[in-house]
């Protein structure tokens, strides 16, 4: 039996942890892309990586390193503090 390259609304809701219908209201805003099969939506399975972020190249990871460690630099000591709480 051949895997599907798809997830339906409902698996995608699942692993993410929202609703179905926190899901249809991204794929109507354009958040997440879909393929409409019917009166369905199906999310391709490569985009599912994207979503949760494992599909990084390099020029993403190294701006969000340049993120991270500016927010460090600005409020180290705030976060600091936070963390003790």
């Amino acid at each position: 039996m051949e895997k599907s390259n798809y997830v339906s609304i409902a698996e995608l809701a699942r692993i993410l942890g929202i609703s179905r219908i926190a899901v249809y209201k991204k794929i109507r805003k354009g958040q997440i892309t879909a393929v409409r099969i019917g009166r369905s939506f199906a999310i391709p399975k490569k985009y599912v990586d994207s979503i949760l972020g494992r599909d990084l190249n390099d020029k993403d990871k190294l701006e969000i390193d340049k993120a991270v460690h500016k927010t460090v630099k600005e409020y180290g000591e705030v976060l600091k503090l936070l963390g003790r709480e």
